[in-house]
């Protein structure tokens, strides 16, 4: 759907949110589902804190409606830690760890950088070149993951469109040259 609008939620496990947004009864397993009928994306958080296996990214393909899109927040080991240097191996890794697998439901990956990480406009460049432009690319690049990463996987049965989208949160990007 070119230029739809979709309202999602931020993850979908969140204790304070029992009986809440979920119904009471609603068992924590069946949450995705439930949040799934009722919004139209959902960001995925976990993806920031740690890589996912690609039998989660198939699980959650699988729980949702045809036209769901999930949003992937990039790890925080590329974008806090790394702070966007030498990040060529750990992007391999995350684009290997199932993503893919998400097919049709692959919406954009989320890079979330800290707030101390200043305007730089050749770090930006330079990682910004790194990223794929579609499925095909993002396949080619996990191959080039590292031994850290057991279970990978990077088929692509069609290759897609790939969108990234920005946060930034340091008042430097905020000038006439960023």
């Amino acid at each position: 759907m070119p230029g739809a609008i979709r309202i999602g939620i931020s993850g979908w496990t969140y204790p304070p949110w029992r009986g809440k947004l979920f119904p009471k009864a609603l068992r924590q397993k069946d949450e995705l589902i439930y949040a799934a009928q009722q919004f139209r994306s959902i960001e995925v958080n976990g993806t920031f804190y740690g890589l996912q296996r690609p039998a989660s990214f198939e699980k959650w393909r699988d729980s949702t409606p045809d036209d769901f899109i999930f949003s992937i927040k990039a790890p925080r080991f590329i974008t806090h830690i790394r702070r966007l240097r030498d990040v060529e191996t750990p992007l391999a890794n995350f684009m290997a760890s199932g993503l893919l697998k998400l097919e049709s439901k692959l919406g954009p990956l989320l890079w979330q950088f800290p707030p101390s990480l200043k305007y730089d406009h050749k770090l930006f460049q330079d990682f910004l070149a790194l990223l794929p432009h579609d499925t095909q690319g993002a396949a080619q690049l996990a191959r080039h993951h590292d031994a850290q990463l057991r279970l990978a996987w990077f088929d692509v049965k069609q290759s897609r469109p790939m969108r990234h989208a920005v946060e930034i949160r340091h008042e430097s990007f905020a000038t006439k040259n960023s």
